[in-house]
């Protein structure tokens, strides 16, 4: 048996409590942290559990009967949460996104790897058997080398989410959308493709005036053979989130699309249904999966302590989602193209640098402990 601490029991950390009930017959809670004082208690009475409840992780290092802590805090103290809990001896799963800063993600790596514990990164949408599915489908080959993406990663959120005290700083949210919204879809992006060579990026603040960083952002990313372009929002209505490759035999997407075409002797195009049906039933051929989403990441994370291997995402994935998100940071403060990868001296390779050269929008104007209501967490990428 499994025994869990939760660190931050706000809105996200409700998925990870559901995820651990399901997955009761191998893990435990026995602890929840909150600095907002009664809100672990809350929590705790919320879900009908007992466990001991603290308002600093601190108090939870020397517990040696503690096997995994996830981190579901603000993203400003993800870094220096995991590496403390790393330190002391403890595997650790933390929320998206890994670290509001490059540094920040090598010294979580570097605890990781000195303690030989493990760490892994949420990005519970590979998780998903549309995502899966596209990953395996790209692998196939059927579709052909890929020559553009496009990374749809379209949410909307009212002035009000802004008000909530951590959110719309650089400081303590570490971004806007991009950084806290696109991250699952660049994760998938990043994991199907690789890292591009160069990012042009433009960032804005169309919508709300409460808040410091950015709401809509749109990006080129540019590989050897290849395009992509990410638009990262909270201002779109539907909340339509996708992910399309152009392949050089056909197009193929989640939620899942298909269409493929061959070149008629004027090199227009004729529809390969024959293809087309090929794709289809590859795609219908993959397995269900056990579970999906926080679920089967958090099931993953259990499995690997429990077997003593790797888990499915580990800390240099989260990293590699970050180098990306600082490259459209740093391309949309500074108004130029970005190659990559970001070394160590590159300016935004530290949160004081980023901090010093990113736009402020606006000042955030209201700072409220607690939002109430349900929250949403995007698409299930199945029509």
């Amino acid at each position: 048996m499994i025994r869990v601490a939760i660190v931050g029991t706000g809105s996200i950390a409700h998925a990870h409590m559901d995820a651990y009930k399901k997955l009761s017959h191998r893990c435990e809670v026995v602890a929840l942290v909150d600095i907002v004082p009664g809100k672990a208690k809350r929590f705790m009475d919320e879900f009908g559990i007992t466990c001991d409840v603290y308002e600093d992780h601190l108090d939870i290092l020397d517990r040696n009967d503690i096997d995994l802590v996830d981190v579901c805090t603000p993203p400003y103290v993800h870094a220096s949460i995991s590496i403390n809990c790393l330190k002391s001896g403890k595997n650790v799963v933390c929320e998206k996104p890994m670290a509001a800063s490059l540094e920040e993600c090598d010294a979580m790596l570097k605890a990781r790897d000195e303690s030989g514990k493990k760490l892994s990164i949420i990005a519970q949408n590979r998780f998903r058997k549309p995502i899966r599915d596209l990953k395996k489908l790209l692998e196939s080959g059927l579709a052909g080398e890929i020559r553009h993406a496009q990374v749809d990663s379209l949410w909307w959120r009212g002035h009000s989410y802004y008000d909530l005290w951590w959110r719309g700083t650089w400081e303590k949210e570490g971004g806007g959308c991009t950084l806290n919204h696109a991250v699952h879809h660049i994760d998938m992006l990043c994991w199907m493709m690789g890292l591009p060579d160069k990012v042009t990026s433009v960032l804005a603040n169309t919508a709300h005036d409460n808040a410091e960083v950015e709401d809509l952002s749109v990006s080129i990313l540019k590989y050897p053979n290849a395009l992509a372009q990410i638009t990262a929002s909270v201002v779109h209505h539907g909340e339509e989130q996708k992910v399309v490759f152009q392949c050089d035999k056909a197009k193929i997407s989640a939620p899942f699309d298909c269409h493929a075409s061959t070149a008629m002797p004027n090199g227009f195009p004729v529809v390969n249904k024959e293809l087309e049906a090929e794709i289809s039933n590859y795609v219908d051929s993959l397995p269900e999966l056990p579970y999906e989403g926080h679920i089967a990441q958090l099931s993953d994370m259990l499995f690997a302590i429990e077997n003593d291997t790797d888990p499915s995402i580990g800390g240099e994935d989260g990293r590699r989602t970050i180098e990306l998100i600082t490259a459209i940071y740093a391309s949309g403060a500074t108004n130029q193209t970005i190659d990559l990868p970001l070394d160590k001296s590159h300016p935004f390779y530290t949160v004081e640098g980023i901090m010093k050269n990113v736009p402020h929008f606006y000042e955030k104007s209201a700072s409220v402990i607690e939002l109430n209501g349900e929250i949403t967490l995007g698409s299930n990428y199945k029509k």
